[in-house]
């Protein structure tokens, strides 16, 4: 498909291509991280910019005091958007990564038995040392789903 989208007055429309292919949208959050986060890369890198990021959202370490005679912005004005932009990178990175993996330890011996009823079950051997850190599993995905929450709240500030 080819498109022509604005730009500014004195460069005129561009024209842009984009192939899609079926399997694209087979899995989708992960191709579209692929896009993304090259993107989200450079904003970073070349950012003027950032919208004000409310004390709620943001890490202690970056609540500041409202300057008056500036509006709504604080001394970690830009630490703020940094740090938002630092954790949409998180959520899109780790599509494209198998985090979950550092959050199990120990091995795997496990067996198939067939129950009197014909059902078939798992039976643990005595060398199974299989655990999930699920708090840690947890946090961490928590992370990524903010990530991903504060990509949706300031997609129309992705500009520099």
């Amino acid at each position: 498909m080819k498109v022509k989208i604005g730009a500014y007055k004195d460069t005129g429309p561009q024209d842009v291509s984009v192939k899609i292919d079926k399997w694209d949208t087979w899995s989708m959050d992960h191709t579209l991280a692929y896009i993304v986060v090259p993107m989200l890369e450079q904003l970073r890198d070349t950012t003027h910019g950032g919208p004000f990021v409310p004390y709620e959202e943001r890490p202690d370490h970056l609540i500041g005091t409202i300057i008056k005679d500036r509006g709504e912005t604080d001394e970690f004005h830009f630490e703020a958007w940094d740090w938002v932009l630092g954790e949409m990178l998180f959520a899109f990175q780790s599509k494209h990564e198998d985090w979950e993996h550092q959050f199990c330890s120990g091995e795997h011996d496990r067996t198939f038995i067939e129950r009197t009823d014909g059902l078939i079950e798992w039976v643990k051997g005595p060398n199974h040392t299989f655990e999930i850190d699920t708090e840690g599993r947890n946090a961490y995905q928590a992370r990524i789903t903010n990530g991903f929450r504060l990509f949706g709240k300031y997609y129309e500030n992705l500009w520099d």
